[in-house]
């Protein structure tokens, strides 16, 4: 994997992304994958690239994208005003799966933190990815708080 870089998606990149976010059972229940990317995709990665706070990550190796993350960073009055990345919509092709590459990508989002001086990565996991769970926390994240949701 010495040909594995991270940059800024692209617009041209959100079919590969859009699949790789339905590349595993949640997801494929969850996200609209056809010939043509539905429009809600379109829309959002646009304002996704037009938000600074924003960025959506590809993982690039050998010219094909086998990785996605979102970074988000988030300015705080809590923890004395600190800015806080959260990372969101973790994704690894499942061809490329226990190879590293989701350590690998991490490593990069946290060290991402620091340059823009972050003081805290948060990120939240399904309950129904015990796997994933153990994964981050072999990387040091903590489960230290109840997260919750709501549908609107």
């Amino acid at each position: 994997m010495t040909d594995l870089i991270f940059r800024s998606a692209l617009r041209a990149d959100v079919p590969a992304i859009v699949g790789l976010l339905a590349d595993d059972p949640l997801g494929s229940a969850r996200e609209t994958v056809s010939e043509e990317v539905d429009a809600a995709y379109w829309e959002a990665f646009d304002a996704l690239d037009g938000d600074p706070r924003n960025t959506v990550v590809v993982a690039e190796l050998a010219g094909e994208i086998v990785g996605t993350m979102q970074l988000i960073v988030i300015p705080s009055l809590t923890r004395r005003g600190a800015q806080r990345l959260e990372i969101e919509g973790v994704r690894v092709s499942s061809a490329h799966r226990g190879a590293g590459l989701g350590r690998r990508m991490i490593a990069w989002a946290v060290a991402e933190a620091r340059a823009t001086g972050c003081t805290l990565v948060q990120l939240t996991t399904d309950k129904r990815r015990p796997d994933a769970k153990r994964f981050y926390e072999s990387l040091g994240f903590a489960a230290t708080h109840e997260g919750m949701k709501l549908g609107v």
